[in-house]
């Protein structure tokens, strides 16, 4: 494993963890050359799964555009690396329970949506806002709304 500071290809493996989704390995490690700690991660290469886009054009499902997307949403947030993580293995996992070698990318949009409702509701609606494309501040406002009402429910509903 090639090490993030110095590229160096040797390092020593100092703890391997299951993840708590059980998809994959984490291992920290350090490089033999630096001495820097980083972690690894490896998991198994999905099989062609396709997305399948709103206009009917199809893509391969790539980790990085949910991760990335979560990311931005999640900038000057208090949402944790671990937290970002741990959300993107969820909504792959959901994605691969679906089974099939198509999913719709409308499908994938809610399960990201539904996650960060429940993580970070500022994260939620910055998602929320370029997914769902707003035409104005009304339809903000409207999700603003009803995201503030889900939670006076869920307040109100016994524990």
């Amino acid at each position: 494993m090639r090490c993030p500071y110095c590229h160096k290809g040797e390092s020593q493996v100092l703890d391997t963890r299951e993840p708590p989704d059980g998809d994959g390995i984490r291992r920290r490690r350090r490089c033999n050359n630096c001495g820097q700690r980083f972690t690894t991660y490896e998991r198994v290469q999905p099989v062609n799964l396709m997305i399948v886009k709103k206009d009917g054009l199809r893509e391969e499902y790539n980790r990085r555009k949910i991760e990335s997307g979560i990311q931005l949403a999640c900038t000057k947030r208090p949402v944790s690396a671990e937290t970002i993580e741990n959300l993107v293995n969820s909504i792959e996992a959901e994605i691969f329970r679906l089974g099939g070698n198509e999913v719709p990318a409308p499908a994938v949009g809610e399960l990201v949506l539904n996650r960060l409702r429940e993580v970070d509701q500022v994260a939620y609606i910055r998602f929320a806002s370029v997914y769902l494309n707003f035409a104005d501040l009304a339809e903000m406002g409207q999700a603003i709304e009803a995201l503030l009402q889900r939670n006076t429910a869920s307040d109100r509903s016994p524990a």
